[in-house]
């Protein structure tokens, strides 16, 4: 962690996520509920912030299929740093599990005016440390500098959206539940059509009538050997004498 000219530690990281740091709390500490994309636990976001910073993680998610959420809480206590309440967070409310490790989770922490990045995995390739140390120093720091937690928060997150704009997630969550609605309804209106069919054939659907049309054993124009070959003789009616 460094301080800037004004004493206040901005701390910038790229996080891998899962696999928790060591010396985290034990158990499951206390940690907020989401709030959809833009999570303002603090209170710092002003309105008119929240709403574009949500629009740019909408935009983003339906485009390219990565989820990237923001956060903002007061203290990062009783995690040792904001890195490790994160990492604990991201893991905790599984951002980008459905989309493959495709996640972003941008923590403000108001005491202490401090910030910090995590990252999935599978965006490494792309938002690389370098990024998140420049995304820091262009817009994170000077705003938050000024208490202008909104405006840098917003402008984090076009820079970070800007760098993740040609991923595709290969096969999206909702894709797939969309394709097996697909698949059900197919097979619905298939059984629909072939029930109907088959009520409507009643000589089908019971074997009465066919019984007094001669059709089974007892009518002695046949039986399983006439109906069947495939049993033969074996079950014809000398073999039941």
């Amino acid at each position: 962690m460094r301080r800037n000219g004004f004493g206040w530690p901005i701390a910038l990281s790229l996080v891998l996520a899962p696999g928790l740091a060591n010396g985290l709390p034990q158990g499951k500490p206390q940690l907020p509920e989401p709030l959809g994309y833009v999570s303002d636990h603090a209170g710092v976001v002003e309105i008119d912030w929240k709403a574009r910073v949500r629009s740019v993680c909408q935009d983003l998610e339906r485009k390219t299929g990565a989820e990237m959420v923001v956060v903002t809480v007061n203290t990062f206590a009783p995690y040792a740093t904001a890195k490790d309440y994160a990492e604990a967070l991201y893991q905790r409310w599984g951002i980008g599990t459905a989309q493959q490790e495709h996640g972003i989770l941008v923590l403000a922490v108001a005491d202490g005016r401090q910030a910090t990045v995590t990252v999935g995995r599978s965006l490494l390739a792309v938002v690389s440390p370098q990024v998140v140390e420049d995304v820091g120093k262009k817009y994170l720091e000077p705003a938050f500098r000024g208490g202008r937690y909104g405006e840098g928060l917003y402008r984090a997150t076009v820079a970070l959206a800007s760098v993740v704009q040609d991923i595709r997630v290969v096969e999206p969550h909702r894709s797939r539940l969309k394709g097996l609605g697909v698949v059900l309804t197919l097979f619905t209106s298939f059984g629909a059509l072939w029930f109907l069919w088959w009520i409507s054939r009643p000589d089908l659907r019971h074997p009465f009538g066919r019984i007094h049309k001669g059709e089974f054993w007892g009518s002695g124009q046949g039986g399983f050997g006439g109906n069947f070959g495939g049993f033969g003789g074996g079950m014809g009616g000398e073999s039941l004498k």
